[in-house]
Formats: C-alpha cells, structure tokens, sequence
C-alpha cells in the first residue's frame, strides 16, 4: 500500500476518533498524477450531497503527458465510494456539533486509489500545545535511552 498523499495538519489539528477506508472516483489522467504523488490534501474536507459523500478542495495536479485538458480544475470536488450505511452514519457524525470528515491518507490498493476519512472533533490551542510537549519528552526519551 504505497502512500500517495499524507494530511498530516489533520493529526495536529483534530482529534480523530474513527477511521473508514473509502474508494475515490478519479478521473484516468488524475489517477496517473496522483500516483506520481501530484496529490495534496492540505485544507480538504468531505461534503456531503445528495447522499453521497464528495471529496472537497483537495488537490489533483493536471498530468503532464495527458495533453490539452481544457477547463481542468484541479481543486474540483471528486466523489467518495463508501456504502448507504456508512454515507448515512458519517452524515449523523457531521450533523453533531462539534465534528468534521477530514481525509487522512490517500494510497493505493491492488491498483485501485482509496481513501482514508476520520471523524474528526477540532483540538483548541491549548491541546495542541499539550500535544507537542507530549512529542518532545517522547523525543527526548527515545534520544536518551538510544544514547546509552
């Protein structure tokens, strides 16, 4: 399963408290830019619409050798393949106050292009910087034990 593309501001902003596995509906020249890592998902969020759940503000750079691709927009929003019931139970978790979709990962799996979407809840200042005390003492931890 090589990584395609990581969310890693999504760890230090949101608490994730449950993980899915999702299909992504791309388009065959975005899925040979975004398996040459030509993915960003820095400000992405899932929408939902119509029941079905979309892939927001993430971004697909246009694939070199794919020649004029007119009115390409790289930011367009791109459908998510998930199951009625977890659509249904992922739209309950984003009508909670309090708690987003964030896509976590893209990478890729027996050729396909999946997904990995958390329940998120946003983490105040406070908490981040509780969080990266807690990433320098395990540091230093692990400096001190390899030291020796």
């Amino acid at each position: 399963m090589p990584q395609l593309a990581d969310n890693k501001k999504a760890f230090f902003d949101y608490e994730i408290l449950e993980k899915f596995e999702a299909g992504l509906m791309l388009l065959g020249h975005e899925v040979k830019s975004a398996k040459n890592g030509q993915i960003s998902l820095k400000g992405a969020f899932i929408t939902f619409h119509n029941n079905k759940a979309y892939l927001t503000n993430a971004t697909i750079s246009k694939y070199k050798q794919a020649g004029k691709l007119d009115n390409y927009d790289p930011t367009r929003s791109r459908q998510v393949l998930l199951h009625k019931k977890e659509i249904r139970y992922l739209q309950g978790k984003f009508a909670e106050k309090g708690l987003t979709i964030v896509p976590i990962s893209v990478y890729t799996k027996n050729r396909l292009v999946k997904i990995e979407i958390a329940v998120a809840r946003g983490k105040h200042t406070f908490d981040k910087r509780e969080t990266l005390k807690k990433k320098d003492v395990e540091r230093e931890m692990r400096r001190s034990l390899h030291d020796k």
